[in-house]
């Protein structure tokens, strides 16, 4: 060989023997017929050695256009995946990655999460902002958001369970129990280690959260037989804590909530059986920042002790 050889040139090559023919090439890489020609004389120029004989109307490859061709294909796989990865590196340093989430999330997995993803790397600008699921999903949707941290519980279905999630990418951060959560001073507050009866409590007072927010509770009880009296409604897990402490009532919290914020008046016990799953949602394949992001979000979900 008399010289290097060209990229483009063995791109060329590589479509004639993917095609069969020059006029083919030229149609699948949009490149006039002289054109390809001219890369493919070029080329064999900088072979030393003939890549291509007449065949009729048409061209076929020789033993050496066949060996280069197959090299072809695997050098061009090679530069385009270095060229992806380098894409990637340069929207680690320079990228942004924009998160909706609920409140106990953004309390207590979020800022693990963001903290060691901008330590890992510190050109990458991070967004956040508060959104229960559903609107989440809508920001997901419109494209204001590049990940949606949301959660469904997954032991009940009930007629306000979120859409089907499966047009979304979606991984998994962790599964939290869903607790029963009394006064401490309360006859009915579990001892530590009991498992706590929910059908035992079905003339209870409740402080739940709005109807949507709530539907999980009013299926859990319907499954046990009752009705729960909903005497406090609240979406703030912080005040559900305070006015289930006051004797107010009772109500059913999950993990992130009490690891947020734990009233020192509450006890505790997880309700058998009762799982929330929180996951990341994507549009397709995330970005390599969403990408990043979603991984700190999985380590950190890992690391709550809930």
């Amino acid at each position: 060989m008399t010289a290097e050889l060209d990229l483009t040139r063995l791109r060329v090559l590589a479509a004639v023997a993917r095609t069969g023919s020059v006029t083919a090439a030229a149609k699948e890489l949009h490149y006039a017929q002289p054109s390809v020609s001219h890369h493919l004389s070029r080329l064999e120029a900088d072979a030393g050695i003939p890549l291509l004989q007449r065949h009729g109307r048409g061209v076929r490859l020789t033993e050496a256009g066949r060996l280069l061709a197959s090299r072809a294909e695997e050098i061009l796989g090679r530069v385009e995946g270095a060229r992806r990865e380098l894409d990637a590196l340069a929207g680690l340093r320079a990228g942004r990655a924009r998160l909706a989430a609920f409140p106990s999330a953004l309390a207590t997995l979020v800022p693990d999460a963001v903290s060691r993803l901008v330590q890992e790397h510190p050109g990458l600008s991070v967004g956040l902002v508060e959104h229960e699921p559903p609107d989440a999903v809508a920001a997901l949707q419109s494209g204001a958001v590049d990940v949606a941290l949301v959660f469904e519980h997954i032991d009940v279905r009930h007629a306000r369970s979120m859409d089907d999630l499966s047009r979304f990418e979606s991984t998994t951060i962790l599964d939290e129990p869903v607790n029963l959560v009394t006064a401490a001073d309360l006859d009915a507050a579990p001892m530590p280690g009991s498992v706590p009866d929910l059908k035992a409590l079905h003339d209870a007072e409740w402080i739940a959260g709005c109807e949507r927010c709530r539907a999980d509770l009013v299926a859990r009880c319907a499954a046990v037989g009752f009705a729960p009296r909903i005497a406090f409604e609240t979406d703030d897990y912080v005040a559900v804590q305070a006015l289930v402490a006051a004797g107010a009532g009772v109500s059913l919290l999950p993990g992130l909530t009490l690891l947020a914020h734990r009233h020192p008046g509450i006890a505790t016990a997880p309700l058998p059986g009762a799982l929330r799953r929180v996951m990341a949602l994507t549009v397709g394949p995330p970005a390599p920042p969403a990408a990043a992001l979603i991984r700190q979000l999985v380590a950190a979900g890992a690391n709550v002790p809930v």
